[in-house]
């Protein structure tokens, strides 16, 4: 893949192609109640080079997916973070009948099935190494992991200690129980080839997770229109200077650009104005 603002999926990759991959042991999970639209061109970027179980959207909102092996699951409304962290826990084993999930979130997907590795599969968790520990306990990030129905059904066991985020509760404070059961996560090495985050190549990942690399694995035009899409930008403020950036270089840089500073500015007003009639 390029380093420019116009390289990855929107440029001449696997999507589309007739060939997928066969992982009839997996189940692709998206859960959310924002950013619908990104999700589901998330899980259709999966779906472009997967041939999975089954590939379920569970939501609140009324929706219909253009492709027709998305399946909708009506849930109630997640209305916070603490919330998803609680529901991926909790009831997330409930939809999952195969032995992994693919869990998806709208901003990351299948980059490359070309990079999948079988020995994923050998694991109950895998997704991208978290930089800042060196403890040994770093894989990893949830946003975009292969989890085992074992692992799923653990993290509601009576001995799980269940709390936001989700990813940390299983990969760092439960860990050595659930490994004391048995449950294998991945090592640090073949994380980063599943998966791209703050560490990580998503030129040589599987996949990715995190709005921050999209401007490079989507090009700058996909971007763009996943960024219009959206009706929560609020992970987008973390890394708000580099996606600037990245966008400024793409096309019509300028004008998108001074789209999202204003987008930004409202933003902020919208914030004061929930707190203040908060107060």
């Amino acid at each position: 893949m390029g380093s420019g603002p116009e390289s990855g999926l929107a440029n001449g990759t696997r999507a589309g192609t007739a060939a997928r991959l066969a992982l009839p042991q997996v189940t692709i999970c998206a859960v959310s109640s924002v950013n619908v639209a990104a999700t589901l061109r998330a899980l259709e970027a999966c779906l472009d080079q997967l041939e999975v179980a089954a590939c379920r959207l569970l939501t609140d909102a009324a929706v219909t997916p253009a492709h027709p092996d998305i399946e909708v699951v009506p849930i109630t409304p997640i209305r916070s973070s603490a919330a998803y962290s609680r529901f991926m826990l909790e009831n997330l084993a409930d939809h999952v009948a195969t032995s992994h999930c693919l869990v998806v979130q709208w901003d990351g997907h299948v980059i490359d099935a070309a990079r999948w590795d079988p020995a994923f599969l050998d694991y109950d968790y895998i997704g991208a190494s978290w930089p800042q520990f060196a403890d040994g306990r770093v894989v990893g990030n949830g946003g975009f992991s292969l989890r085992s129905k074992a692992l799923l059904e653990a993290c509601r066991g009576p001995h799980f200690c269940g709390h936001h985020p989700e990813d940390t509760a299983i990969c760092r404070t439960n860990r050595a129980q659930l490994e004391a059961r048995g449950l294998r996560f991945g090592p640090r090495e073949l994380a980063d080839r599943f998966a791209a985050e703050r560490s990580g190549d998503p030129a040589a990942t599987f996949g990715y997770h995190g709005v921050f690399l999209m401007p490079q694995v989507l090009g700058a035009d996909a971007f763009w229109q996943v960024y219009r899409e959206l009706d929560d930008r609020g992970t987008l403020r973390r890394d708000f200077g580099a996606i600037l950036k990245a966008v400024r270089a793409g096309p019509d840089g300028a004008r998108r650009a001074a789209r999202m500073l204003g987008d930004r500015v409202l933003q902020r007003r919208k914030r004061r104005a929930v707190q203040t009639k908060r107060l």
